[in-house]
């Protein structure tokens, strides 16, 4: 089929300076549906140099790349934190415009909304052009646990509270009710997302994850143990509120007064960088916990491959590709039940920590810990069975195969082979 794509971010390199998980997630989910249909991508102006660079993949065979910008006056909303929101609303009624341009040439068979993934900012190319719509993958429905919030600092509780404020009216928005009526299928990311859609849809409403990895990512089928004479544990991502590091290394201060040899590393920047390492500092635990700034994908991997347990103590993460690339390494994984990482996670191959008040949470994570470091041969059973896992349900090209059925049932009623609710 022609199919237009709206990818504000599709980008092979990941650009660490705006969005990469979302970046690296467009590409790769862009190229599976590359695998079974002729492409007219729009994506932002500022994945233009990485794509164009990209050895081999610039406009590769069925695919054509439309670079969409905003004129540069706007440009200061992306350097405040909800302005990014209003940037990318404006942005997609400039791709509509576009999209209607190349449809009255082309003549398009279907239209895919593809990134941003966000269920309370809707498509304008979904609700507007004239052709079958598939949305998604989408998230956007997690939220904060309400007794986690109390780990944020006021800027922080405000900023949920504009967050929740601007999705009540975003679902509400006629746009978003006219995405939702006119899609042929809708692609959510996590179970909050779906209790988020009118029960009307359900019946189009699949799962599906925003994240995935490649065969070559997946570490041998026997893994030995990685430290036979300690206790790693690994963290990594973006240091920010969201992401719960504090927990982390919290609960690594009361682990190491039972397990001696415990070590905790956490990989990333940002803003909670200063108060983590503070934090540490006053727990004694400097030489305990160790950060490591942005590295390549590839070296991630390889610490992951180091480690014994991945924690992964998010409060409301969408996705959460890092979760998904530990199990592909072999780990189990500790994170709390929440968004993304709580569908990834299941009891065969992790921990999934019921939310609670911050210290009831760091009580819980130091258990899980602490039979991991206590019971070597359960953790390396857990971690089988999350390689096995991510082998069987989260190589790229399995998630095409996936996104290519859905697209024959929702456009051609075609049965779907197998079970595609939430959480299969």
């Amino acid at each position: 089929m022609k199919v237009l794509v709206s990818a504000y971010a599709c980008n092979p390199a990941g650009s660490l300076a705006l969005h990469p998980g979302e970046d690296l997630a467009g590409w790769k989910l862009m190229r599976q549906l590359a695998r079974f249909n002729d492409l007219w991508i729009i994506t932002h102006a500022y994945n233009r140099p990485e794509i164009k660079g990209f050895p081999g993949q610039g406009d590769p065979s069925g695919v054509k790349f439309h670079f969409v910008d905003l004129p540069p006056w706007l440009r200061w909303l992306y350097k405040i934190e909800f302005g990014q929101r209003i940037y990318y609303y404006l942005w997609q009624i400039k791709a509509w415009r576009v999209a209607r341009r190349l449809h009255k040439t082309v003549g398009f068979d279907a239209a895919h909304h593809l990134t941003f993934g966000n269920d309370w900012i809707p498509s304008f190319i979904g609700a507007f052009l004239p052709v079958p719509f598939i949305w998604g993958p989408v998230g956007g429905g997690q939220r904060t646990p309400k007794k986690l919030r109390r780990e944020y600092s006021l800027y922080g509780r405000l900023a949920e509270r504009v967050r929740s404020t601007a999705q009540w009216f975003g679902r509400r928005d006629l746009v978003r009710r006219r995405c939702l009526k006119r899609a042929k299928a809708v692609l959510v990311c996590n179970e909050e997302t779906k209790l988020k859609m009118p029960a009307k849809h359900e019946k189009k409403i699949f799962y599906f994850p925003v994240n995935g990895i490649s065969p070559e990512d997946l570490a041998p089928a026997e893994a030995p143990a990685a430290n036979p004479k300690g206790f790693r544990v690994l963290t990594a991502g973006r240091l920010h509120r969201l992401k719960g590091f504090s927990l982390a290394v919290r609960a690594l201060g009361e682990l190491t007064g039972k397990v001696p040899e415990a070590e905790l590393v956490i990989v990333g920047t940002g803003p909670e960088e200063n108060r983590l390492k503070s934090l540490a500092k006053n727990l004694g635990m400097e030489s305990r916990i160790h950060f490591t700034p942005w590295l390549s994908r590839a070296e991630v991997l390889r610490e992951m491959r180091a480690c014994d347990v991945f924690l992964f103590p998010s409060f409301r993460d969408g996705g959460g590709a890092v979760v998904v690339e530990a199990m592909a390494s072999g780990k189990p994984v500790v994170c709390i039940d929440s968004g993304g990482p709580g569908n990834h996670v299941q009891e065969a191959w992790g921990v999934k920590i019921l939310p609670g008040r911050p210290d009831e949470v760091v009580e819980r994570i130091t258990a899980a810990l602490l039979k991991a470091a206590a019971d070597p041969e359960w953790r390396l059973r857990l971690g089988r069975e999350a390689r096995r896992r991510a082998e069987e349900f989260y190589v790229w090209d399995k998630l095409g195969d996936r996104m290519d059925a859905i697209y024959r049932h929702a456009l051609a009623g075609v049965p779907l082979p197998g079970d595609f609710k939430i959480g299969s």
